[in-house]
């Protein structure tokens, strides 16, 4: 009797100080596609650019072990969701899942992703695989996972840089390549192929998020 009263108390204790599991985490599935604004330096001028408060993309991965997001930051790793989102500004997210694709082909999609795993973060958003860049990492997962491309891709000049040069000139030299094509955080969000599973923005298909 008193074996069983001391396991009680054991059970009860632990079950206490058990971490209560994320409620939007339940909800997730793999390949969903989650945005916040981030925190980092270059974030302001994202949003800026963008003149959208989403300057930062992930992919989902639901496991036995929980959710996790693969991400293009320095470098290119897959951290746990709850940590993902407490990183955003407020812990704000936007959730968005591809309509009509079935579970394999966003598993395939999350599996093209994580081959980039452990490769930098690039500060010239160029197209190339030797670096990635946050949206690009998601947009060719899906591309190539998938066979689905999401968000738009569009040149550097088209973007609200007028305040920018001095920090992009900083970044590229002299010559800023306007021309340069490149898909922003804000892009996927507006993409119609995705649906709205989640948001603490007031409107994720406007202009201005």
């Amino acid at each position: 009797m008193r074996g069983l009263l001391t396991l009680l108390l054991w059970l009860g204790a632990h079950a206490a100080g058990a971490k209560p599991r994320d409620a939007l985490e339940g909800q997730l599935q793999t390949g969903d596609i989650v945005l916040h604004t981030s925190r980092s330096r270059q974030s302001q001028a994202i949003q800026a650019a963008t003149h959208s408060p989403l300057s930062h993309v992930g992919l989902v991965e639901v496991t036995p072990r929980g959710a996790w997001v693969v991400e293009a930051v320095q470098p290119v790793q897959r951290v746990p969701f709850t940590k993902w989102r407490a990183r955003g500004v407020r812990g704000h997210i936007l959730v968005l899942r591809p309509r009509g694709l079935d579970g394999e082909h966003r598993q395939r999609a999350v599996e093209a992703a994580k081959r980039h795993l452990g490769k930098p973060y690039d500060w010239l958003f160029g197209w190339g695989d030797e670096a990635m860049y946050c949206s690009e990492l998601v947009r060719k997962a899906y591309t190539l996972g998938a066979g689905l491309e999401l968000g738009r891709m569009e040149p550097l000049g088209s973007l609200d840089i007028a305040g920018l040069r001095a920090q992009l000139r900083e970044r590229y030299g002299r010559d800023i390549p306007l021309e340069q094509q490149l898909v922003t955080p804000a892009s996927l969000a507006l993409d119609e192929q995705l649906t709205v599973i989640h948001s603490d923005f007031p409107e994720v298909r406007g202009v201005s998020l």
